[in-house]
């Protein structure tokens, strides 16, 4: 019963950081959940930072960061608050479309609970996005770079005089090997003990 408790708990705060009542009305301020009424363009372009432009992102950075002095922040940290800044003008941007209905009014009470609830948890969405992306091009990279090794060795054995290089070199190998090996057997035929051992068998 306790757990059962518990677990009804954390849903009614999850619930209580992703929806704000207007006039009555209830409006998801987290972005994800409108996700069954949007196209897969729109979902690349939510999910994806950087769909936004310089232009677009900032005039809108004291709006919703009014306590940071920007020029103080690091270049990733304004990586950071930039992507930030642009979740919730897409998040806006899909409460518009999708509630119509909301007036100026209602849309700045809206914006206004979502800069103090959906801030710490865009950020953190934003910071996993930007580690996960780095993530696939380091792949990418090592891929490139795998392919590219396999290619140039690929290339250089397909040379004829590659070939005609390590052909003899193949042979002497061989032969070598063949050698060492006639001369162990040799060896051991000669040895008292490796011929006890044959007597045994017999």
């Amino acid at each position: 019963m306790i757990k059962s408790n518990n677990s009804e708990r954390k849903i009614t705060n999850h619930l209580q950081q992703d929806v704000v009542k207007v006039s009555g009305k209830t409006i998801f301020i987290n972005p994800f959940l409108y996700w069954r009424r949007f196209d897969e363009n729109t979902n690349r372009w939510l999910r994806e930072p950087g769909q936004m432009s310089e232009d677009q992102i900032s005039p809108n950075r004291n709006r919703f960061y009014p306590e940071i002095e920007w020029a103080d922040l690091s270049h990733e940290q304004k990586l950071i608050k930039d992507a930030t800044v642009e979740m919730f003008l897409k998040t806006l941007e899909l409460i518009s479309t999708f509630h119509p209905y909301l007036s100026s009014g209602q849309l700045l009470e809206v914006e206004r609970k979502m800069a103090i609830i959906k801030k710490i948890p865009f950020e953190k969405w934003v910071t996993k996005s930007f580690a996960k992306k780095a993530r696939l091009l380091e792949n990418e990279k090592r891929k490139f770079q795998r392919e590219r090794f396999i290619s140039s060795w690929r290339e250089w054995f397909s040379l004829g005089n590659t070939q005609q290089a390590i052909l003899p070199l193949i042979v002497t190998i061989f032969i070598s090997s063949f050698i060492g090996w006639s001369l162990g057997i040799s060896k051991n035929s000669c040895n008292p003990y490796f011929q006890q051992n044959i007597d045994q068998l017999d």
